[in-house]
């Protein structure tokens, strides 16, 4: 940097010695050129302390001040060798008097940036608390001056300036997208990523916050990315304060809305698992009713093997730790949420309490199968297991509360100052962790697949049920994004809903407390994520078609149009239990509510009901309620409306069904 901005004062320093030397030597309006030749020396100077400061120059302005010196000095320069022509030539010159006072006012203006330029690159410590105010550079733009003064205050200032400057950056972004462009124009996104990685909490809220409202478009949000935001924000996640885990939370948020392709960036720098972690925090531990036991029937050998590869994995974990130095509070962290995360026994995380009740059962259920000498033998064995667990589990209980008293004080770095955050810090941090899921899900395969893949489903399902409106709502929008991706993506949809999953189906379970309920607030996303997961559904599921049918009748056009939408998801050709679902719509009443919809609902409400009419008119038209219903009539009706037969997809599937209902039902008058 340095070397960067003496390069940049060479040519100016130059032409300044050379005005204050030519202008000893002219011929005509002497005292002018006197004059300029002081201001020359002056600014001169002025260069001259700024290449002494050059380590300290902010780049961004002083490549814009020194450019406009540059010229200035051309110009005076011109001006002066204008003055020393004589002869014949200076006849010919014509050398206006106002001229001079361009220039003398020009090199005022030059003096009055450059000393501007040396105060705000000042560090805080040196510099006393005038107010800088604003170089005349400034006139036309005064806003770029004002963020070049925070800028560089971000850049040399104390932590506690840093913080406001980092404030009024958010000022400025908030109010105007144009200033948020020049921000990151004039090099303000490096700063605030330092302060987010250095400064206190109060800067590190301010400085997540600027760069969230930074990153309202693609390209910004590509800049903000290739300085390294995500690396930046995964540390704090993982070892910072909660109220800034909350800002960082909300500022991928917005950067993965306003621009999906960095989705992938943030995956890439383990976001997402962090993410979930903050969410199943203090969420899926106090909900045991889904914690699933395995039905089949274990030996002890199974169980006490289960341990030992447990504790075994945690002793490799612990000295690849120890390999790649992972010192102090970090290191106490990983090892505590490997700890947390590991499973220990076949049934769940138990305590060697619990261990020994699952032992003693199994022990009950196999007392007939072995001798008496046999069950002695192994009821040593299981005591002396017991006592060993025991004794680790006293051990590891120790260390764990040894180092949660010595780093109480790293809030998010450690479960015990996580559980000491105030009720409303952890709900925002669940809403912005569900909020940044949502964004980073959408229409991303691989993030979806690392979501299903940790317990973020089941955290979703708590949090619908219990969590606060808006965790409830960005839970259920991440889950509708899931499920749209799931749609398109058979691997997906089978590994992550397959119908025995037991995360799937407390979330399947959400959603039609939902949608009987009616919660007008997740009603909708609830909806699509169903249609999404139709075809996940198994014959013998019989509680989805009902609710979804009575949402036909006397709601919200947008709502019944959702639920059609949902519907023909069910009786669409795609679905292999289409006949099924379309008798299911049938018995609920389906062919009665859809007919009053084509005829005299909104148009966003008549195309979806008549595509989801002509599914069932082709897939069973020999039900006798479609006839009595007179569905063909209305078929033919819809024919004849240009409103409703525009798109092509429309018109095939109206023929489609007029075709079956024309020929079960002439086949019929046949018979009879």
């Amino acid at each position: 940097m340095a070397d960067i901005v003496k390069q940049i004062l060479a040519k100016p320093i130059q032409l300044a010695d050379q005005v204050t030397k030519s202008a000893d030597d002219t011929s005509s309006f002497r005292q002018e050129c006197l004059e300029i030749k002081t201001k020359t020396e002056k600014l001169a100077g002025l260069l001259r302390q700024a290449a002494r400061a050059s380590s300290e120059l902010y780049e961004r302005p002083t490549r814009r001040i020194i450019y406009e010196t540059e010229q200035v000095l051309d110009k005076a320069l011109t001006l002066i060798f204008k003055c020393r022509a004589n002869g014949l030539k200076r006849v010919f010159t014509i050398i206006p008097a106002a001229a001079f006072r361009k220039i003398s006012q020009q090199l005022e203006n030059s003096m009055g940036d450059v000393s501007w330029l040396l105060r705000v690159s000042t560090p805080a410590d040196d510099r006393d608390d005038e107010y800088l105010g604003l170089p005349p550079i400034a006139a036309n733009e005064p806003i770029l001056c004002l963020i070049w003064e925070q800028i560089a205050i971000l850049c040399s200032g104390t932590l506690e300036e840093r913080a406001d400057a980092a404030t009024s950056l958010v000022s400025l972004a908030r109010d105007n997208d144009r200033y948020g462009k020049l921000i990151i124009e004039e090099g303000g996104v490096a700063p605030l990523l330092k302060l987010a990685k250095e400064g206190r909490m109060e800067g590190q809220e301010n400085a997540a916050r600027a760069i969230g409202l930074l990153g309202r478009d693609p390209e910004s949000v590509e800049q903000i990315v290739n300085a390294g935001v995500s690396s930046v924000f995964a540390k704090i996640l993982k070892e910072g304060h909660m109220k800034v885990q909350v800002m960082v939370a909300w500022a991928i948020s917005e950067l993965a809305a306003n621009h999906p392709d960095c989705q992938d960036h943030f995956a890439q720098n383990n976001i997402i698992r962090l993410l979930v972690s903050h969410l199943a925090f203090e969420t899926i531990q106090e909900h045991s009713k889904y914690a699933i036991a395995s039905k089949q029937a274990m030996s002890i050998h199974t169980v006490v093997m289960a341990n030992s590869s447990s504790n075994n994995a945690i002793q490799i974990h612990r000295n690849n730790n120890n390999n790649i130095n992972m010192k102090g509070p970090a290191s106490a962290t990983a090892d505590d949420e490997y700890l947390h995360g590991q499973i220990s026994h076949p049934l769940g995380s138990d305590t060697p309490s619990q261990m020994h009740n699952v032992i003693t059962n199994t022990m009950a259920m196999k007392s007939t199968a072995f001798p008496k000498t046999q069950q002695a033998q192994d009821n040593n064995a299981v005591i002396n297991h017991n006592n060993n667990l025991k004794h680790q589990s006293n051990q590891q209980h120790q260390h764990q509360h040894h180092h949660q008293a010595r780093h109480v004080a790293l809030a998010g770095s450690s479960i015990k100052g996580r559980e000491l955050e105030d009720p409303a810090t952890k709900t925002a941090m669940k809403a912005m962790s569900a909020r940044a899921l949502w964004h980073l899900c959408t229409g991303n395969i691989s993030v979806c697949r690392s979501i299903t893949e940790s317990r973020a489903l089941l955290c979703f399902a708590v949090l619908l049920e219990k969590g606060p409106d808006e965790v409830q709502y960005n839970s259920a929008m991440a889950l509708m994004e899931i499920t749209a991706v799931a749609e398109e993506n058979a691997d997906l949809r089978r590994s992550a809903f397959k119908p025995t999953a037991p995360a799937a189906r407390a979330v399947i379970d959400q959603f039609l407390r939902i949608i009987e309920k009616e919660d007008q607030d997740l009603l909708i996303p609830s909806l699509k994520s169903i249609g999404n997961l139709a075809r996940t559904f198994r014959a013998t599921e019989t509680r989805i078609i009902g609710p979804l049918v009575r949402l036909l009748d006397d709601r919200e056009p947008e709502i019944i149009c959702e639920a059609a939408i949902a519907l023909t998801k069910f009786a669409c050709t795609d679905n292999f239990l289409h006949v099924n679902h379309c008798k299911a719509i049938i018995e609920a009443g389906g062919a009665k509510h859809l007919i009053p919809l084509i005829y005299f609902g909104e148009q966003m409400v008549q195309i979806p009901s008549l595509i989801l009419l002509c599914y069932i008119a082709m897939h069973v038209p020999e039900n006798k309620e479609l006839a009595q219903q007179d569905v063909l009539i209305v078929l033919e009706w819809a024919t004849k409306q240009e409103a409703l037969m525009h798109d092509p997809t429309v018109q095939h599937l109206v023929g489609e069904g007029i075709n079956s209902l024309t020929f079960y039902q002439s086949g019929v008058l046949k018979f009879h």
